[in-house]
């Protein structure tokens, strides 16, 4: 009996396709393939195969003379492709506490949360005393969560980028829980850091980025 299952470098290849669209944007099957150090045309059977799942979907850019070239960008049903800590689950604990406790106690509830949070990424980062250090912390501790995020410089800033959001779901039913990680995030890095969020995923973003600036 012979297994119908891709064998595993096809399997990871269209893993880090997804995973490149993701945290990189939207992009041609040559800015992919130049990533993977393959072909163009290789790359270009992998999206074909992703689109007739409904993962990704291409669209015709405009280059002057010549043909349009085709950019291609993931579809709102790859999100099931990254985790979600549990939506589901989360939907529905909010809805009870909202029921039961009315929005002053799931106020309550969700402070807590954040003060639970917070205090684990200050354990982590304690002895870390540059602004440089305390962003790439937060970024691996995030990216644990789920967050797919990243620490990157920009001029004498720093950003902290979010290319998933987790709790997506959740954030959108309760967004006191976008207001509260912010304030984590300001009183994590300490009060040397001016943080302010540039691009929110729950406004129409791609991805949530954090400007991080030395007072």
């Amino acid at each position: 009996m012979t297994s119908s299952a891709p064998p595993p470098a096809l399997t990871a290849t269209r893993n880090t396709v997804l995973d490149l669209l993701k945290r990189e944007g939207p992009q041609s099957a040559s800015g992919l393939a130049e990533h993977l150090g393959v072909t163009p045309m290789a790359v270009r059977l992998h999206l074909y195969e992703l689109a007739e799942e409904g993962l990704v979907e291409e669209t015709a850019k405009p280059k002057g003379r010549g043909r349009p070239t085709k950019i291609w960008s993931l579809t709102s049903s790859a999100s099931r492709i990254f985790p979600d800590a549990h939506q589901g689950l989360a939907l529905e604990m909010i809805g009870s506490i909202r029921e039961m406790f009315g929005e002053e106690g799931l106020a309550r509830v969700i402070d807590r949360h954040s003060e639970t949070q917070l205090a684990l990424y200050e354990k982590e980062m304690a002895g870390l005393e540059s602004v440089s250090a305390r962003v790439k912390k937060l970024a691996a501790m995030r990216t644990r969560e789920g967050y797919m995020a990243a620490a990157a410089e920009d001029g004498d800033d720093w950003l902290l980028i979010e290319n998933h959001c987790p709790i997506c779901s959740a954030a959108t039913t309760c967004q006191r829980l976008c207001a509260n990680e912010l304030d984590v995030f300001r009183s994590a890095l300490g009060g040397g850091c001016e943080v302010t969020r540039e691009a929110h995923l729950l406004s129409g973003a791609r991805r949530c980025v954090y400007r991080i600036r030395s007072a």
